[in-house]
């Protein structure tokens, strides 16, 4: 076993520890009774002659995964260290130990040297269509450069790279597609040259088969996803993050740009309105899901456990909502669990999360990198 940081306590954790899923990804998991920490590692051996051991009790699950947040990044562009830090320790004190910043123009890199905050896996900065995004937080270029601005972000990033598939077209007054299907044939296969993956923000229906075809493969948002594209997305083995926290703020954008931009606003109320049956159908369809809230834009980080209890909502069952933030959710980011030799990322809970989703917002103990940090 690799050891971690020499000064990294000894840990002795007992109760129930839900250390991974069975071998067919059912309901069924691996549970221990206890479980070790020594050099910030993971053990299920008990270390000889341990002494000055730090004990703690509990229902143990793998650090969670915010799989769409934005470090670094407010509603009104990038923010400085302070900021960004408060955003990390947020997340890690609700439990997310593991974040997947999707898209943000500030430089977190500095934080890979804090053993006290979270991992970040990042997409670079955001690509967009001239003028069809945010202002302040993405590339905005036009089709003829797309490609290359994904091979330059891919290479600033940590194999992942974020496009932004559609957004509000002025003169239509509705959501449209960014991109020529050409131009993202081009983008993802220099994405997939680099060894990054790709994924997308996508609200709405028209830009979804050209970006399967093009061999996407991640969807954040989803919300477009109809029973035309669900079979492709299933088919293409396609992810999507439906950031159902950031989606219940549909209602009140269409109310505030109604009046300039009526036929956006209706169909921003329709996404809204169907948004569970479309995750609950993308998840029946075989779909994979995962976690992420959209933190650091409009809204606060820390809402992981929110989200879980979102995808209930749409209809996933408890156990995959779970796997959604945890076990399935690092095997797909490429990261370890509760396995032995791993890291030592996990959360502590005084109940049964499976019995009672609650129990997710109120971690016991955190653990982060073999030390108790909240």
């Amino acid at each position: 076993m690799n050891a971690g940081p020499p000064s990294a306590p000894v840990l002795h954790i007992r109760g129930r520890v839900l250390a991974a899923e069975g071998p067919d990804g059912g309901p069924d998991l691996v549970i221990r009774d206890e479980l070790w920490v020594v050099g910030g590692r993971i053990t299920y051996d008990r270390p000889p002659a341990a002494r000055d051991v730090v004990r703690l009790t509990g229902w143990v699950l793998p650090g969670l995964v915010d799989a769409h947040c934005h470090v670094g990044l407010d509603a009104h562009g990038a923010v400085g260290r302070a900021a960004a830090e408060a955003q990390a320790l947020a997340d890690r004190d609700a439990g997310a130990l593991l974040l997947r910043d999707a898209g943000s123009p500030s430089d977190t890199r500095w934080t890979d040297a804090r053993a006290d905050l979270p991992p970040i896996i990042r997409a670079g900065r955001h690509i967009a269509r001239t003028r069809r995004y945010i202002r302040e937080y993405a590339h905005e270029i036009e089709p003829d450069r797309l490609a290359a601005v994904v091979r330059q972000e891919a290479r600033r990033g940590d194999g992942w790279v974020k496009l932004v598939g559609d957004w509000i077209d002025r003169e239509r007054g509705d959501l449209a597609p960014c991109w020529p299907a050409d131009a993202l044939v081009a983008a993802v296969a220099a994405a997939h040259e680099e060894g990054a993956r790709v994924t997308a923000h996508c609200f709405a229906e028209d830009s979804l088969a050209d970006l399967v075809a093009a061999g996407i493969d991640c969807v954040e948002h989803a919300t477009g996803l109809t029973e035309d594209t669900i079979p492709l997305f299933a088919a293409h083995g396609v992810a999507i993050v439906p950031t159902l926290v950031n989606i219940a703020t549909f209602p009140g954008l269409a109310e505030s740009g109604e009046a300039k931009y009526p036929r956006w606003s209706a169909h921003m109320r329709r996404l809204h309105a169907r948004r569970y049956d479309t995750v609950r159908a993308a998840h029946d369809a075989g779909i994979a899901v995962f976690t992420g809230t959209d933190a650091g834009g409009s809204l606060p980080h820390g809402l992981i456990a929110r989200e879980v209890a979102e995808l209930c909502r749409a209809g996933l069952p408890v156990h995959d909502a779970l796997a959604a933030a945890t076990w399935r959710a690092r095997e797909w980011l490429g990261r370890p669990g509760l396995t032995e030799g791993a890291p030592a990322d996990l959360v502590v809970y005084a109940d049964d999360p499976r019995r009672d989703l609650a129990v997710l917002a109120e971690p016991r103990r955190v653990v982060l990198r073999g030390r108790v940090v909240a």
